[in-house]
């Protein structure tokens, strides 16, 4: 019977502390509803960047990706974005794709604009900067351009002289 007891405590303790790491991880990673507006910003591409990712001004999170979709007409990618409710932002703010560092993940930049009126709910932003493809500038770095011209710095071959 001691044992039984002793069994329910320790099944209690454990849901009891599951329950605090629910908790926890509810309000830290931004899992609550509510005090936003959306707009929509058009990439050419957005290589890294998950939904969820950080959507930030001068490095301070205000706001998330919260969707991305591939547009059947233009073939460029609509990403979805959430911004806080506070931030008002110019309607001629831009938006580019930037990395945390090299092996860093992808988050999204805006650079606000000059204008006085501000972007509306369910608005786009116009001025977008795809991701950048850093294997591809390895390669060409590497390997030389893809289109044969001479990427590698040194002096061209001598053209044929003329008799």
């Amino acid at each position: 019977m001691s044992s039984n007891l002793v069994e329910t405590l320790i099944g209690a303790v454990v849901i009891g502390v599951a329950a605090v790491f629910l908790i926890f991880a509810y309000t830290n990673v931004g899992a609550r509803t509510g005090g936003g507006y959306d707009v929509v910003a058009r990439f050419d591409r957005v290589d890294g960047l998950p939904t969820g990712a950080d959507v930030r001004i001068s490095g301070i999170k205000v706001g998330s990706v919260t969707a991305q979709l591939l547009d059947p007409k233009t073939y460029r990618a609509t990403v979805h974005l959430s911004i806080s409710a506070g931030i008002e932002l110019p309607d001629d703010s831009s938006a580019k794709i930037a990395s945390e560092g090299l092996l860093g993940g992808a988050y999204i930049a805006i650079e606000p604009g000059g204008s006085d009126k501000p972007l509306q709910a369910g608005g786009e932003i116009k001025y977008t900067q795809s991701s950048v493809d850093l294997m591809g500038l390895i390669s060409r770095a590497v390997f030389g351009s893809a289109d044969g011209s001479n990427a590698g710095g040194g002096s061209p071959a001598p053209a044929p002289a003329n008799p």
